[in-house]
Parts: structure tokens; sequence; C-alpha cells
């Protein structure tokens, strides 16, 4: 089954949250979550965050159905959340959901990074960009739901994506797993101090990020609730981490979202590229 295009068009519109006045081609969101509450959460915020309508993102949930053909002429870019699936599951504890989602997403990079196209995956999306680049994954680097620090590395204070944000800002993580190594193509853009790589490049337009740009105080709390019971943390601290995180400044990851779809959102103009 084909995911929903854009048409034969590009949409039209007098001005959008994102600002925008013309004519655009919409995102593709793919998304992972079997929850409803988090699912929809977790689509409410790429759109608030990103400043992007609903006509304007498109969600495919890949837990329920394959993704089929994508013409990723119909679109400016695609988007990958979140969710509770790790690449380091043993794969006889795979769901058959889960090895499709992975064969799927697996043949639609295979596609984004030999054209370039532009791409932004988050936490789920790290793995899955990591694991079809080759990086190494594993689960030493799990980090806790919470606050962390992200320091940009050189490279990523110089990219058009994470170089307008602080040298070190707070994000949102809780992972499973995390990868180790990147492969000598791929360019570091961020880290933490539990976490040696926390977003990286493959050439000029894919990204992944391993903190949440798309996650506010309110979506984590949703979040915490939804997975009291999936193993990120003991059920009884959810109240205490609820707390934490609301102790947070979380102001600068959303400006990634935004500066994805100010990059790429405009059909009519050429893409810029990464130094």
């Amino acid at each position: 089954m084909a995911v929903p295009t854009a048409g034969t068009g590009v949409l039209r519109r007098k001005a959008s949250r994102s600002g925008y006045v013309g004519a655009v081609k919409p995102f593709l969101l793919l998304a992972v979550r079997g929850e409803d509450a988090a699912a929809d959460n977790e689509y409410d915020s790429f759109l608030s965050l990103s400043g992007l309508g609903e006509s304007e993102l498109r969600r495919v949930r890949l837990e329920r159905r394959a993704l089929g053909d994508v013409d990723l002429g119909e679109w400016s870019g695609t988007l990958l959340g979140g969710g509770p699936f790790n690449y380091t599951d043993p794969e006889d504890l795979k769901t058959p959901v889960q090895r499709r989602v992975e064969a799927d997403l697996h043949a639609l990079l295979d596609r984004v990074v030999s054209e370039d196209f532009p791409f932004l995956g988050a936490c789920y999306g790290i793995g899955a960009l990591g694991r079809h680049q080759g990086a190494v994954l594993g689960r030493r680097f799990a980090e806790p739901v919470g606050a962390v620090e992200i320091t940009l590395a050189p490279p990523g204070r110089r990219d058009p994506l994470l170089g307008r944000l602080p040298a070190s800002f707070e994000a949102f993580t809780g992972h499973k797993e995390a990868i180790s190594q990147l492969p000598d193509h791929a360019v570091l853009l961020a880290s933490s101090a539990g976490c040696p790589v926390q977003a990286f490049r493959v050439g000029a337009n894919v990204y992944a990020t391993q903190f949440h740009p798309e996650l506010d105080l309110p979506g984590l709390h949703t979040r915490i609730e939804v997975y009291k019971h999936a193993g990120y943390f003991d059920p009884d601290q959810a109240d205490e981490i609820k707390a934490q995180v609301t102790r947070s400044d979380i102001t600068w990851p959303p400006a990634i979202l935004r500066g994805f779809v100010a990059r790429y959102g405009q059909d009519r103009q050429p893409r810029a590229q990464a130094g």
C-alpha cells in the first residue's frame, strides 16, 4: 500500500504557523508508537514545535501497516519519530511487526541516503540510520528519561541546522540503546557526557538525533505515563521523574525542527549545503 501522496501538484496556502507563503510540498512523518496516547501526542508535538499544519505534515503509522512505495519527489522531507522498538533487541524476540518496520525503513533509507534526500530521525530514528550506515549499536550508552546537557562538536557548530543552537543546551532523552561508534563517512555533530553520539549527519541533508527535538514538557509527561511499565525506569519513580524534568530548561531543541522546515520546506528554493 502506498503512502498518502501530496497529489499531482504542491500545496497552496496563504500562511502557515511556520511563516511561509507560497507553494510547498508536505513533509512525511513516519511513526512507530503503538499506543494511541503516545502516538497522537508525538504527532501533535511535531506539528506545534515545527510550525507545520496537518496538511503540511502527513503521518504514517508504520506499526499499523507497511510503508509501501514512497515517491520522494512528492515530499519536502521525511521525519522519523521514536518508539519502543530497539534494533539491539534479540532477533528471536522481535515481533513480525518490528521486523517489517525495520525492513521498510532500511529500504527507504537506501533511497534517502543515495539521493541525499532531507531526513531527520529522532531517538529510534538514530538507530535506524545508524544501523543502515554501519554504526555500532549497543546498550552501553543508554540514558534514563530526563534532561541531559548536549554539547555540539566542531562540525555541529558549523552545521546549517544545529549551528543555530548554543554550543551546549539541554534536551530530553530516554533510550535503551545508542551508537557507540560511527562509520568514517558519518559526521559527528553532538555528544553528551553519557552518550558519545547525540547527533550525526550523512551527506548534506540526512540527519539523526538521539535526543528529542520534537519533545516538550507536556509531551514528556505523557510518555512517562504511557511507558511507565516499559522498562525505562521503575514505575514508582514516575512522579519523581516528572518533578525533575519540570525544573529543566528545554528551549533550544525545537529550533532543529524549525530549521529543518525552513531549509527544506520551500520547494522553489535550492537546498543549502552543509559545511
